[in-house]
């Protein structure tokens, strides 16, 4: 049987999530698990088996890099001319970065721990399949959030019976969560737990990781599924009668004036691991909306 929220609390957001990976030169394509001396840490994590060693990159590693980049990012910056003409809100296609400058140059440029934590604390017990050099294959990991907890769950194809609850935090254990603006398409956020050890996680998409640090910080509320109108449903189930590929079921976020913001994920042609964001906007009776002053 596959997970469900338990009879005291609801579903508020999910998504599939993975460790993050390093964009900037030296750490392109890698990532680190760090205590806060910087010292590796994977061999000290219970349960997790032997995964792949990465080590800065040499100047002439990253002189290729950024040559192959700069190819690449010709012909995005066409593509990203095409999609605009029509495309769809949230498609990830652009530079890795999003020509973003590094927030934390030390865990960004010349580093890029993806988990940081002391002996004992809270990020040393998420989960190895997080990893994408140890997750099996045909498998992913989501990341479910509900008005109680944070949980991440383990998948095995596409089958929803075949899920397992790898681990949950309270929402009380975690202090903050924050967007990395400088990553692969903008989509990594970093997840703080009350002891100060954090991981950093992969989206797909920068709505995705806007959607996690703003529900977790309280900017946004997001409404679950049972507190929308009949209307409301009716216009939710036309919207996801056009995306049948969508990857999860939609968030609903209620702005200030009321009005529902309801969005949904798509798979995206421009990467595998990538998705692009689709939504709409509704008023209490379900029929479209406008946003308000203060809502945005």
């Amino acid at each position: 049987m596959g997970w469900r929220p338990g009879t005291d609390e609801e579903l508020l957001f999910r998504i599939t999530v993975k460790f993050a990976t390093g964009v900037a030169p030296a750490v392109a394509g890698s990532r680190w698990f760090r205590d806060p001396q910087r010292n590796d840490i994977q061999d000290e994590l219970d349960g997790w088996s032997a995964g792949p060693v990465f080590a800065p990159h040499t100047t002439g590693d990253q002189a290729a890099r950024r040559t192959g980049r700069g190819l690449l990012g010709a012909v995005q910056v066409i593509a990203n001319l095409v999609a605009n003409v029509g495309g769809a809100a949230g498609s990830p296609l652009g530079s890795a970065a999003g020509g973003e400058k590094p927030e934390e140059p030390e865990n960004e440029v010349h580093d890029f721990p993806v988990m940081w934590a002391a002996p004992s604390t809270l990020a040393r017990t998420v989960p190895w399949q997080l990893d994408p050099g140890r997750q099996p294959d045909g498998y992913h990991t989501d990341l479910a959030l509900t008005n109680r907890r944070l949980l991440f769950l383990g998948v095995r194809g596409t089958n929803i019976d075949e899920q397992e609850v790898l681990a949950e935090f309270s929402r009380e254990a975690i202090s903050r969560a924050q967007k990395m603006k400088f990553s692969r398409v903008g989509a990594d956020v970093r997840i703080t737990f009350s002891d100060r050890s954090w991981v950093r996680l992969f989206t797909g998409n920068s709505n995705c990781a806007d959607r996690i640090a703003g529900i977790l910080s309280g900017s946004e509320q997001a409404m679950p599924e049972s507190f929308l109108s009949e209307g409301q449903r009716r216009r939710v189930a036309q919207f996801i009668a056009g995306h049948r590929d969508a990857t999860q079921r939609p968030v609903y976020i209620k702005l200030n004036s009321g009005i529902v913001f309801v969005e949904a994920y798509v798979p995206s042609k421009a990467g595998k691991d990538l998705v692009n964001a689709v939504g709409i906007l509704m008023d209490d009776a379900g029929e479209p909306a406008q946003p308000q002053p203060g809502d945005l």
